[in-house]
Formats: structure tokens, sequence, C-alpha cells
């Protein structure tokens, strides 16, 4: 049976309750593609079939993979050069010159999917700044999707995925080959922790970090979620930290942040 409107509008509704994300209905297609996968493996004959089972409420298995499935974000190493470069030239100096007492330096990078982005500012860390070689860094990488996580932790790349913005000599430096896939190096697996988090729900704030990455995320989410993420983003950030979104976003909340336009790209500090 072809799906209905009623079926996708029970999608949409299913997505937002356990996720927060915010699907419009001209994006309907998305579940057709994403899904189809699931779909197979579980032997269902279409959109329809899902919804019949979910409408049950009988098999949380399954209720977490279609919300998986549906929060699958695009992700490469360094991706957007011109965030990292500005990183390079100066928020990581401006960070390193205030930490040189504690000698000491913890990110977060929200929504990290299979870790590109968390291993790439490890690797800028360590390809830029050798002087801090001996700081103890933290990096703490987060997504809501529990495959990806596990991807992350395991610091293994197809061929396909360390062909997409990786500059060679990354490459040869921090990777071994092991037949088709690269393995990142022990060092910089070291400065990387990854866990589950859905950035939907409040979580204390134990320790501050110097930066966080929350990039192309927050336009799933309605404007109230939005608000109340980086709220908690805020709490979460040290005074003089900086926060960095995707180019297309914006920290809306006017006594919350000071947006910095630096050349082609934005930064925002906490107020």
């Amino acid at each position: 049976m072809p799906s209905t409107q009623e079926d996708y509008a029970f999608l949409r509704q299913f997505i937002l309750d356990r996720s927060a994300n915010f699907l419009d209905p001209s994006r309907n297609d998305l579940f057709d593609a994403r899904l189809y996968r699931l779909l197979q493996s579980r032997g269902m004959t279409g959109l329809d079939d899902l919804v019949c089972r979910l409408r049950l409420a009988a098999d949380p298995v399954l209720d977490e993979a279609v919300v998986e499935a549906m929060t699958i974000n695009e992700t490469s190493f360094f991706r957007d050069q011109t965030m990292f470069e500005m990183l390079r030239q100066k928020l990581l100096p401006l960070l390193i010159d205030g930490r040189a007492s504690q000698r000491s330096l913890r990110f977060w990078s929200a929504a990290c999917s299979s870790g590109q982005e968390a291993y790439s500012l490890a690797m800028l860390l360590r390809y830029h700044f050798p002087h801090i070689t001996d700081w103890k860094i933290e990096i703490v990488g987060t997504d809501i999707h529990t495959e990806v996580i596990r991807q992350a932790q395991a610091g293994r790349y197809q061929r396909i995925e360390v062909n997409r913005g990786l500059p060679v000599r990354l490459l040869l430096k921090y990777f071994m080959r092991y037949d088709e896939e690269w393995e990142i190096a022990q060092e910089l697996r070291d400065m990387c922790r990854f866990q589950q988090r859905n950035l939907t729900r409040s979580l204390p704030v134990l320790d501050r970090y110097d930066c966080i990455l929350m990039r192309n995320v927050l336009y799933y989410f309605p404007e109230e979620t939005r608000a109340r993420i980086l709220q908690g983003v805020h709490a979460a950030l040290r005074t003089d930290g900086f926060l960095i979104l995707g180019s297309s976003e914006q920290a809306s909340l006017q006594e919350f942040w000071n947006p910095v336009i630096d050349g082609n790209t934005c930064y925002y500090k906490p107020l």
C-alpha cells in the first residue's frame, strides 16, 4: 500500500517527540530515502507497515533505529576549511595564550557524527601547535546516534572518507592503513572521547569547555528548542570561550551571545 499523508504526519511527529528534530512536510521524501534499508532489513513492505508497528509501541529497538536513521548528519574531515583556518590563525592562539598557566584545553564537538570533526581538531592542534603537546587536551564528541559514536570510537575510516577533505600529509602522518581502511593514530584517539548524548535533554554542567563546535545541527530544531539548546551551551562554555555554529546558523539569543565577524566566517562569545 502506498504511503499516505497520515503516515508521513505520524512519522514527523514520532521524530519530533523523540529527538526534537522538526521535518517540514516538503521533505517527506527523506523518510523514503533514509528508512529504505531499515524496511528491507525488517522485512517490511513499506512505510505504512512501519507506521503500524510503531503505533503498537512494542519494540523500543525499532523506535531507536528509526530515530537514528532520520538524524544522520553529513560530515567529513576539515569540513568548511574557512572555519578551521579561523581556528588555526586566531581562536586557538587566543585560547593557548589564555590557558598558559593551566596548560589544559577542553573542546566539545556537538552532533559529531562519526568523529571526523573531533579528529580534525586533534590533528590541527598536534600539527600546528607542537609546543602544547604535553598539555592536557580533551575533545569530547557527542551524537544522538549510537552507531556513529561506535564508529568514532573505533577511529577507522574507509578510503572514500579519508579522501574527502583530509590533506595527504596529515593522512600519512596520523593514519595507519589496514587493507581498505585507515585507522587514526593512538595519540589522537587519546585526545578524543565520544559519548551518546541528546542535545535536547538538559545535562548537568560538570566541567566547562573552552570552545564548542555545534555546526549544521540547530536548523533541524524548532525555534523554542534551539533557544533551549543555546542556553545550555552558554552554561557549558567558559566565559572567555568561543561557540562556532554552521555557516547558515545564528545564535539568536542576543542576551547570551555576542557575534564576532571574522572575514567570511563568524563565531560567538558568551555574554
